[in-house]
């Protein structure tokens, strides 16, 4: 089971849906909007101070929102067709590697009531690249 201490990733399709998800001053924005159009969609997940309507459940009470624009076209139609921004973990148990590939995912959740969506094996490393805007330095 995933702790409830351990933040939630957001996943977006667009700049403004993770813009609306986070506080930031207007030179952090500039420094966030730089990153995502750098990187974004791409396996890159911007940290920033959570705007006050994403959840608890999703900030793990730390005040920070991670998002990532993921770059997978299934994952991207999953975004698009539930209209809002989704917070999911990885396809894997808390703490073990995440997967990479449909086979990796029946390893690790087969035995649980689990339904994927198969969109054949990742193009990208294990995890992605995390960066913080706002609240401290980047």
């Amino acid at each position: 089971h995933r702790p409830r201490t351990d933040p939630i990733i957001v996943h977006v399709t667009r700049l403004e849906s993770a813009l609306s998800l986070v506080s930031l001053s207007l030179r952090e924005e500039n420094v966030y909007r730089h990153f995502a159009k750098a990187f974004w969609p791409g396996p890159l997940t911007l940290v920033a101070p959570a705007a006050c309507h994403v959840p608890v459940e999703v900030t793990a009470e730390t005040g920070y929102v991670g998002i990532r624009c993921p770059q997978h076209s299934v994952a991207t139609a999953l975004i698009n067709v539930a209209g809002v921004p989704v917070a999911a973990p990885s396809a894997n148990r808390f703490g073990h590697v995440s997967p990479t590939d449909p086979q990796h995912v029946m390893a690790d959740l087969g035995c649980e009531d689990v339904l994927i969506l198969d969109g054949g094996a990742t193009h990208v490393g294990i995890e992605s690249t995390v960066a913080r805007v706002g609240g401290r330095e980047v």
